[in-house]
C-alpha cells in the first residue's frame, strides 16, 4: 500500500504538501498537479475517517518517554523530530519518569490539546492507552512492546543481549554477570534471557541466578548492582550492563576499586554516552536509537494521513563493537 512518502517522492514534494493537498490547504495548482497525479499512479487514496480526524487534529504529535535524562531517548527524539518537522509538524515532548500516573496525565493532555498522535515508550507494563485509542488518533509504540494492537519499533533485545555475553566469552572471560533494568520491563527481561542463552550453552555448569541482577535503568542501579556482584564469594571476571546508563554505573564502581577493564570485562548494550575509560576498553552493542525514532515517526505519520494496514512491528538490528583492549 502507498503512502504519503511514496506520493512526495514520485511528485517531489515534501511530505507535508502532500497532506495540505489532501486536506484542502492552499496549495501551489502545480504542486496539487503533481501530487494528484502521482497519487493516481500510486492508486493512493486517503482514508476518509483519518482525514475527518485530521481536520479536528493540530500539527502537533506527542512523544511520551519514560527518562529524558538518558541520551538514548534523547537521540530517539532527534529522530522524531527530524521527520515531523519535514512534514511540516510539532513535537510535544513529554517526559514520564517511569511513571504510569504522570503518563497518563501527558495523554490526557495529548487529547485535550487535539493532538494528532502519539509515540511512546511505555513507562510500565500495566500502562492504559484505552482513552488515547478511544478517540482515534494513532499511537505507535517504541522500544518496548505492549498488548494493545497499534504499531511499535522496537531492538532487538534478545540477539543483543547474547551478542554482548558471546563476544566476552570470546575474549577468554568465564564468569559473566548480567545487569538489567526492572525485571518486569521486556527490554530487561528479553535482554537478560538472551545473556542466559549464551551463557547457558558455554558455561552450563555457572548458577545464572547468582550473577543475575535487575535494578532501575539509571547510573545509580547499575552501581548497587555492581556492588553486590562484587562483595560475591567467587565475583564475575566480566559483566553484561543492560542499558548504557547502568553500563556507566557499574564502570564508576570498577574503577573505585581498581578493576578498570579489561581486568574486568564489561559489554555494554547502547552507546556509553560518558565515561573516563578510552571507549576501545569497553564492548559496545550499538542500538540505532535515531534509526528508531525515524522510524516510529515515519510510521505515525502514515497513520494520519490514512494507512488503514493492519498494525505492524519493525525490529531494529543491532551492531557490535568489540573491545580492542585485550586482558592481560
Amino acid at each position: 500500500m502507498a503512502t504519503i512518502y511514496d506520493v512526495a517522492e514520485l511528485a517531489k514534494v515534501s511530505p507535508a504538501t502532500v497532506s495540505r493537498v489532501f486536506n484542502g490547504t492552499s496549495v501551489s495548482e502545480d504542486k496539487v498537479a503533481a501530487v494528484r497525479a502521482a497519487a493516481a499512479t500510486l492508486n493512493f487514496t486517503p482514508n476518509r475517517t483519518a482525514r475527518t480526524l485530521r481536520r479536528q487534529s493540530s500539527e502537533v504529535i506527542a512523544l511520551v518517554i519514560p527518562d529524558i535524562e538518558n541520551p538514548y531517548f534523547t537521540e530517539m527524539a532527534r529522530g522524531v523530530e527530524d521527520v515531523a518537522s519535514e512534514a511540516g509538524y510539532s513535537v510535544v515532548l513529554c517526559n514520564s519518569d517511569a511513571q504510569v500516573e504522570k503518563e497518563a496525565t501527558y495523554l490526557r493532555i495529548a487529547i485535550a490539546e487535539h493532538m494528532s498522535g502519539i509515540i511512546i515508550a511505555t513507562a510500565d507494563e500495566t500502562s492504559n492507552l484505552d482513552s488515547i485509542l478511544a478517540t482515534g488518533r494513532p499511537v505507535v509504540a517504541v522500544d518496548r512492546s505492549t498488548t494493545y494492537d497499534v504499531d511499535g519499533v522496537v531492538m532487538a533485545n534478545r540477539a543483543a543481549g547474547a551478542s554482548a555475553a558471546k563476544d566476552l566469552l570470546g575474549a577468554g572471560y568465564r564468569r559473566i554477570a548480567y545487569i538489567g533494568g526492572p525485571e518486569h520491563i521486556d527490554t530487561a527481561a528479553e535482554r537478560a534471557a538472551g545473556w542466559r542463552a549464551a551463557m547457558g550453552s558455554a558455561r552450563p555448569e555457572l548458577d545464572l541466578d547468582e550473577l543475575e541482577r535487575f535494578a532501575t535503568f539509571r547510573v545509580d542501579g547499575g552501581r548497587a548492582a555492581m556492588e553486590e556482584l562484587l562483595a560475591l564469594a567467587e565475583p564475575p571476571d566480566a559483566v553484561v550492563a543492560g542499558n548504557n546508563l547502568i553500563g556507566v554505573g557499574a564502570i564508576q564502581v570498577l574503577t573505585e576499586r581498581g578493576l578498570t577493564p579489561p581486568e574486568v570485562g564489561v559489554a555494554v548494550i547502547g552507546s556509553l554516552p560518558f565515561t573516563t575509560l578510552s571507549p576501545t576498553a569497553v564492548t559496545v552493542v550499538r542500538l540505532p536509537a535515531r534509526h528508531m525514532g525515524v522510524t516510529a515517526a515515519r510510521m505515525l505519520l502514515d497513520r494520519i494521513g490514512g494507512d488503514t494496514q493492519p498494525s505492524r512491528t519493525v525490529v531494529l538490528r543491532n551492531e557490535i563493537q568489540p573491545a580492542s583492549a585485550v586482558r592481560a
